[in-house]
């Protein structure tokens, strides 16, 4: 038995493609400050950690929600979130940023991701008053 070929063995046209629409994404910097949970990791003796993040959203809320979301995952206690706007919003306030921090932010942007760029723990006041 012998396949046959349709009389025009050129493949199917693939339907067009349309453009890409602009990508609504935006990147926020956000300083979000956790506490203390069994397993986050943090240095004996801290009380907490600030983290600061570049992460990507449609708009702030969602840039929250996900990095929220990300950090539990982590095992770490996200307690409060600071909002510093997008690069746009930053340069407008006068904000310096400089070079690696704009590659950092392109980078989230690109892989629709949270960059985690700098953690600092908290350590509490060890003197104790009598």
């Amino acid at each position: 038995m012998t396949d046959s070929l349709p009389e025009n063995d050129s493949p199917e046209p693939k339907p067009e493609r349309r453009p890409k629409k602009p990508s609504r994404q935006q990147v926020y910097t956000l300083l979000i400050e956790v506490g203390r949970k069994k397993g986050d990791g943090l240095p004996k003796g801290a009380t907490g950690a600030g983290i600061l993040c570049f992460a990507s959203g449609v708009d702030e809320a969602e840039a929250v929600r996900e990095t929220v979301a990300i950090l539990k995952e982590a095992d770490l206690a996200p307690l409060d979130v600071t909002g510093y706007g997008t690069l746009a919003e930053r340069e407008k306030l006068g904000d310096e940023i400089d070079a690696e921090e704009r590659a950092l932010m392109q980078r989230a942007l690109d892989e629709n991701s949270v960059i985690v760029v700098q953690m600092t723990p908290f350590f509490g006041d060890e003197r104790k008053t009598r």
